[in-house]
C-alpha cells in the first residue's frame, strides 16, 4: 500500500506560484504605484538635497575639515612668510641705497598722477589716513598666467602698481606658473609691454607647478566644469606655500576664491571679473527660439538628446559658480554688462550672506595716452584719413570676423561714393594652426563674396603699426555679440575713429555712448545695420566732431582712472585688517 506525500519540488512550486499570484494579483499594482510616486518625487528630492542639505553639509566641510586644513596650511607657510618678510625689508634697503642717486631723475619721470591719486583716495576707510597708508600686510594676486601679456595682464599691473603706491609698505605677491620667467625678467616685460615700472624689492613671485589643470586641453570634454575643478588644485598649490592677509583674484578663477573663504572665512577676498565663466545669455543661446538663439559660438546648441545633456549640465554648473561666488567680499567688474551678469548669478546669494559691499565697475586700464600722443586729431590730420575700416580683433570665433565680411560685402554693392574707395583692414594675432586654418577660411570667404580687392589681411601687426592704422583709418569695427568689454574699441576712440560696433556688451553699454547727446560712433546687429553703419560714418559731414568727442570719451579708461576706482575697493579690504 502506498501513501501520497508531497515531494520538497512540489511544495517548492506550489509556494512560488502562490507568490506569482501574489504578485500579479495583489503586491504588483502596490509596487507599480510607489515606483511612479517615487520616479515623480526624484526632482524635489533633488531640488531638497541641492537646495537644503548639500549647502548643510558644504557648510559642515567648511567648519570642520576646511578649517582645520586652512589651520594646518597656515602654520606649513608660517616659515616662508618670514624670509619673504626678511627678504622685502633687504631689498628695499638695498633697492634704496643704489637708487640714492637717481631720485630726482625719478621726480621728474611724469609719475606725478599716481601721488595725486593717493591722495584722492588716502583716509577713505575711515580708519584714518595714517594708518591705512602704514599698512604692512601681505596681498596676493592670483594670476598664473601673469607673462601673457594680454588685456588681462595689464589690469593686472596696473593693480599692482597702484597698490604699491597706496600702500608702500605692503608686500606684493602674484601665484604664477611662469617657471621658465625670472622676476628680473618678467618685470621689464611689463616695462616694455605696458610702460609700468613695477617696484622690486615689495613684490615676490609663488611659483605654483599645477597650472596644467586648467588647460582647455587638460579637459577635452566638460571643459568648464573640468577647468574650474582643475583650479581648485592651483588654489590649493598656492595656498600651501603662502598664506597671504588679503586674496585677490585677476583673472576669474570664482572657485579659488571659494576655496579660499573654506579654508580661511576671515581673510578678505576680492575678485576682478573680466567676464562671467558662464552667464544667462549663454544659457538663452542654447535654445535657438529664444531671442538670443542664433549669436555666439553655442548658438542653437540646446536641441536634441546631446543638447538636453548640454543645458543642464550648464544649469548646474552655473548653480555651484553662483555659490563659489558669493563668498568673495568685494567684486569688481570690468563693465556694466559683466556686472549685470555677475550680480544676476552671484547677487541674491551674496546678500543672504550679509555682504554689503555691491559689485562695482572698474573699467580696465587703456593706452589711452600712448594713442593720444601718436594719433593727431585736427584739422590738418583730417586730410590724411582714408577710406579705411579697420577691424582689430584676434582671430579667434566669437570675434565673428564672418559676419563683418558679409556686412562689407552688402556695403560695396550699395555702390556708393563711400563704398567705392572703402577698404576693410582686419588687425590680428594668429595663436595657433586653428586661428591659421580659421584666417584661410576668411580668404575663401572674401573671395566668394567678390570683396578680395577691398580687404586687407594684417597678421600679427606689431603695436607700431596698428597705432600707424589707426592713425590713417576712418572707421573702427567690432563684430563680436555680447563682447565683455572691448579695449580695441576704446583705442577707436582714443584715435578718433568712428566706430560701428555690435549692439551688445560693453562696446554697447560702456564705451560707444554719447557725449553732451552727441553720438561717437553707431550700433548694429544684423549685416544690413553694419552696412548702413558703414556708409553713415564714411559719408559723415563733419567726421572731426565725432573724433573729438570720441577721443573725450575716452579718458574714461585711462591708468588714472583706473587706479581711483581699484584703490577705492581695495580700501574696503584693508579696513577689514585694520
Amino acid at each position: 500500500m502506498s501513501h501520497f506525500f508531497p515531494s520538497s519540488d512540489d511544495s517548492s512550486c506550489s509556494a512560488s506560484c502562490k507568490d506569482d499570484a501574489l504578485f500579479s494579483f495583489g503586491m504588483g499594482p502596490q509596487i507599480l504605484v510607489f515606483t511612479t510616486i517615487a520616479v515623480a518625487c526624484t526632482p524635489f528630492a533633488v531640488l531638497i538635497w541641492w537646495n537644503y542639505f548639500l549647502p548643510l553639509l558644504l557648510r559642515a566641510f567648511s567648519f570642520t575639515f576646511g578649517r582645520s586644513l586652512g589651520w594646518c596650511l597656515k602654520k606649513g607657510a608660517e616659515g616662508r612668510r618670514s624670509l619673504l618678510v626678511h627678504a622685502t625689508a633687504e631689498n628695499e634697503a638695498k633697492y634704496r641705497e643704489s637708487k640714492a642717486q637717481e631720485k630726482d631723475d625719478n621726480a621728474s619721470s611724469g609719475d606725478e598722477s599716481w601721488e595725486n591719486i593717493e591722495a584722492s583716495i588716502a583716509g577713505s576707510s575711515g580708519n584714518g589716513e595714517k594708518g591705512s597708508r602704514e599698512w604692512d600686510g601681505i596681498v596676493g594676486f592670483f594670476h598664473p598666467f601673469c607673462n601673457a601679456g594680454g588685456g588681462g595682464e595689464r589690469v593686472l599691473w596696473a593693480a599692482v602698481r597702484a597698490t604699491q603706491k597706496r600702500w608702500p609698505n605692503a608686500k606684493i605677491v602674484v601665484y604664477t606658473g611662469d617657471h621658465d620667467v625670472t622676476k628680473e625678467n618678467m618685470l621689464a616685460r611689463v616695462k616694455n609691454t605696458f610702460s609700468i615700472d613695477i617696484h622690486p624689492p615689495t613684490i615676490h613671485f609663488i611659483y605654483i607647478s599645477t597650472r596644467h589643470w586648467v588647460l582647455a586641453s587638460t579637459w577635452p570634454h566638460m571643459t568648464l566644469l573640468g577647468q574650474s575643478v582643475g583650479s581648485l588644485f592651483m588654489g590649493l598649490d598656492a595656498l600651501s606655500l603662502l598664506v597671504p592677509d588679503i586674496f585677490v583674484d585677476t583673472v576669474g578663477y570664482a572657485f579659488v576664491l571659494g576655496l579660499c573663504k573654506i579654508l580661511f572665512p576671515e581673510m578678505p577676498t576680492a575678485a576682478y571679473v573680466h567676464y562671467p565663466t558662464i552667464s544667462t545669455d549663454m544659457l538663452d543661446s542654447l535654445d535657438p527660439k529664444t531671442k538670443v538663439g542664433s549669436q555666439g559660438v553655442n548658438a542653437g546648441k540646446g536641441v536634441g538628446f546631446k543638447g538636453f545633456l548640454k543645458r543642464h549640465y550648464w544649469k548646474v554648473f552655473a548653480n555651484i559658480y553662483s555659490w563659489m561666488g558669493a563668498s568673495v567680499d568685494v567684486v569688481m567688474t570690468n563693465s556694466t554688462w559683466t556686472q549685470a551678469h555677475i550680480q544676476s548669478l552671484w547677487g541674491p546669494r551674496r546678500n543672504r550672506r550679509g555682504k554689503s559691499h555691491p559689485i562695482a565697475v572698474v573699467y580696465p586700464p587703456c593706452a589711452v595716452h600712448e594713442i593720444e600722443r601718436a594719433v593727431e586729431i585736427s584739422e590738418e590730420s583730417e586730410k590724411r584719413r582714408q577710406k579705411y575700416l579697420v577691424y582689430i580683433a584676434q582671430f579667434r570665433p566669437e570675434k565673428n570676423h564672418q559676419l563683418i565680411l558679409q556686412s562689407f560685402a552688402e556695403f560695396v554693392k550699395t555702390g556708393t561714393d563711400s563704398a567705392k574707395a572703402a577698404k576693410l583692414v582686419l588687425l590680428g594675432s594668429v595663436r595657433d594652426d586653428n586661428d591659421s586654418r580659421r584666417v584661410y577660411k576668411l580668404r575663401l570667404l572674401v573671395n566668394e563674396l567678390h570683396i578680395k580687392d577691398q580687404v586687407i589681411f594684417q597678421l600679427d601687426a606689431p603695436w607700431s603699426e596698428i597705432l600707424q592704422w589707426l592713425g590713417k583709418a576712418f572707421v573702427g569695427v567690432n563684430g563680436m555679440w555680447n563682447e565683455h568689454f572691448g579695449i580695441g574699441v576704446v583705442e577707436y576712440l582714443a584715435a578718433g575713429l568712428i566706430s560701428v560696433v555690435h549692439n551688445s556688451g560693453g562696446p554697447k553699454l560702456d564705451i560707444v555712448t554719447d557725449v553732451d547727446g552727441q553720438p561717437t560712433g553707431y550700433h548694429a546687429s544684423t549685416t544690413s545695420e553694419f552696412a548702413e553703419g558703414f556708409e553713415k560714418a564714411l559719408s559723415h559731414p563733419d567726421p572731426l566732431s565725432v573724433r573729438r568727442r570720441a577721443r573725450l570719451s575716452s579718458r574714461r579708461f585711462t591708468e588714472e582712472e583706473f587706479a581711483r576706482r581699484w584703490l577705492a575697493e581695495l580700501e574696503k579690504l584693508v579696513a577689514m585688517k585694520l
